[in-house]
Protein backbone atom coordinates (compact mmCIF):
# COMPACT_ATOMS: atom_id res chain seq x y z
CA UNK A 1 0.00 0.00 0.00
CA UNK A 2 1.48 3.57 -1.14
CA UNK A 3 1.69 6.35 1.43
CA UNK A 4 0.03 9.49 -0.39
CA UNK A 5 -1.22 12.76 1.57
CA UNK A 6 -4.65 12.20 2.47
CA UNK A 7 -6.95 13.92 -0.04
CA UNK A 8 -8.49 17.33 1.01
CA UNK A 9 -11.82 17.30 2.50
CA UNK A 10 -12.92 20.74 1.57
CA UNK A 11 -11.28 22.94 -1.09
CA UNK A 12 -12.16 27.09 -0.88
CA UNK A 13 -12.28 28.46 -4.37
CA UNK A 14 -11.08 31.88 -3.30
CA UNK A 15 -7.66 30.08 -2.09
CA UNK A 16 -6.92 28.38 -4.72
CA UNK A 17 -4.34 30.09 -7.08
CA UNK A 18 -4.60 29.51 -11.13
CA UNK A 19 -1.95 30.01 -13.09
CA UNK A 20 -2.18 32.85 -15.94
CA UNK A 21 -3.35 30.71 -18.47
CA UNK A 22 -5.89 29.32 -16.26
CA UNK A 23 -7.08 32.69 -15.51
CA UNK A 24 -7.40 33.54 -19.18
CA UNK A 25 -9.19 30.17 -19.70
CA UNK A 26 -12.01 30.78 -17.09
CA UNK A 27 -12.29 34.33 -18.28
CA UNK A 28 -12.46 32.31 -21.99
CA UNK A 29 -15.46 30.54 -20.94
CA UNK A 30 -17.25 33.49 -18.87
CA UNK A 31 -17.14 36.16 -21.49
CA UNK A 32 -18.45 32.85 -24.09
CA UNK A 33 -21.04 32.88 -21.54
CA UNK A 34 -21.97 36.55 -21.21
CA UNK A 35 -21.78 36.52 -24.53
CA UNK A 36 -24.43 34.05 -25.08
CA UNK A 37 -27.05 35.64 -22.41
CA UNK A 38 -26.78 38.63 -23.95
CA UNK A 39 -27.54 38.25 -27.89
CA UNK A 40 -30.79 37.91 -26.66
CA UNK A 41 -30.89 41.50 -25.28
CA UNK A 42 -29.36 42.74 -28.59
CA UNK A 43 -31.38 41.37 -30.56
CA UNK A 44 -34.56 42.79 -28.79
CA UNK A 45 -32.53 46.09 -28.89
CA UNK A 46 -31.66 46.16 -32.63
CA UNK A 47 -35.56 45.03 -33.60
CA UNK A 48 -36.73 47.59 -31.31
CA UNK A 49 -34.41 50.64 -32.75
CA UNK A 50 -35.76 49.39 -36.39
CA UNK A 51 -39.48 49.52 -35.67
CA UNK A 52 -39.64 53.01 -36.16
CA UNK A 53 -38.63 56.58 -34.57
CA UNK A 54 -40.09 56.22 -31.42
CA UNK A 55 -38.52 53.01 -30.94
CA UNK A 56 -35.12 54.31 -32.00
CA UNK A 57 -35.31 56.74 -29.40
CA UNK A 58 -36.56 54.23 -26.49
CA UNK A 59 -33.34 52.39 -27.50
CA UNK A 60 -31.17 55.04 -27.59
CA UNK A 61 -32.34 56.56 -23.76
CA UNK A 62 -30.98 52.92 -22.61
CA UNK A 63 -27.77 53.85 -23.57
CA UNK A 64 -27.82 57.26 -21.84
CA UNK A 65 -27.45 56.21 -18.04
CA UNK A 66 -24.31 55.07 -16.33
CA UNK A 67 -25.26 51.40 -15.71
CA UNK A 68 -25.91 51.06 -19.62
CA UNK A 69 -22.36 52.18 -19.87
CA UNK A 70 -20.97 49.57 -17.14
CA UNK A 71 -23.06 46.99 -19.42
CA UNK A 72 -21.67 48.23 -21.99
CA UNK A 73 -17.96 48.02 -21.05
CA UNK A 74 -18.87 44.43 -19.21
CA UNK A 75 -20.25 43.38 -23.26
CA UNK A 76 -16.84 44.76 -24.84
CA UNK A 77 -14.59 43.04 -22.56
CA UNK A 78 -16.53 39.72 -22.78
CA UNK A 79 -16.58 40.29 -27.03
CA UNK A 80 -12.96 41.08 -27.40
CA UNK A 81 -11.29 38.76 -24.19
CA UNK A 82 -12.81 35.96 -26.20
CA UNK A 83 -11.38 37.35 -29.70
CA UNK A 84 -8.06 37.48 -27.91
CA UNK A 85 -7.96 34.35 -25.81
CA UNK A 86 -9.37 32.53 -29.00
CA UNK A 87 -6.82 33.99 -31.19
CA UNK A 88 -4.21 33.03 -28.77
CA UNK A 89 -5.86 29.06 -28.34
CA UNK A 90 -5.45 28.77 -31.99
CA UNK A 91 -2.28 29.54 -32.04
CA UNK A 92 -1.28 27.64 -29.61
CA UNK A 93 -3.11 24.60 -31.75
CA UNK A 94 -0.87 25.57 -34.37
CA UNK A 95 2.46 24.94 -31.76
CA UNK A 96 3.33 28.63 -32.10
CA UNK A 97 3.90 30.10 -27.91
CA UNK A 98 3.61 26.57 -26.80
CA UNK A 99 6.89 26.83 -24.85
CA UNK A 100 6.25 28.61 -21.02
CA UNK A 101 8.25 31.77 -21.62
CA UNK A 102 5.79 32.36 -24.07
CA UNK A 103 2.56 31.03 -23.30
CA UNK A 104 2.93 33.70 -19.98
CA UNK A 105 3.27 36.18 -22.36
CA UNK A 106 0.76 35.42 -24.29
CA UNK A 107 -1.71 34.79 -21.64
CA UNK A 108 -0.31 38.80 -19.73
CA UNK A 109 -1.00 40.18 -23.01
CA UNK A 110 -4.78 39.06 -23.14
CA UNK A 111 -5.68 39.52 -19.32
CA UNK A 112 -4.28 43.17 -20.12
CA UNK A 113 -5.38 43.81 -23.85
CA UNK A 114 -9.41 42.94 -23.69
CA UNK A 115 -9.80 45.68 -20.70
CA UNK A 116 -7.88 48.51 -22.13
CA UNK A 117 -9.36 48.30 -25.40
CA UNK A 118 -12.62 47.80 -23.89
CA UNK A 119 -12.30 51.09 -22.42
CA UNK A 120 -10.74 52.62 -25.56
CA UNK A 121 -13.97 51.99 -27.62
CA UNK A 122 -16.19 52.71 -25.08
CA UNK A 123 -14.42 56.24 -24.89
CA UNK A 124 -14.83 56.15 -28.36
CA UNK A 125 -18.22 55.09 -28.69
CA UNK A 126 -19.80 57.75 -26.18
Amino acid sequence: MSMSPPRPVFLSLLQIRLPIAGLVSVGHRVSGVLMVLGTPLLIWMLARSLSGPVGFAAVRALFAGPVAHILLLLGLWALLHHLLAGVRYLLIDMQVGVDKPAYRTSARTVIVAAPLLALLLLGVLS
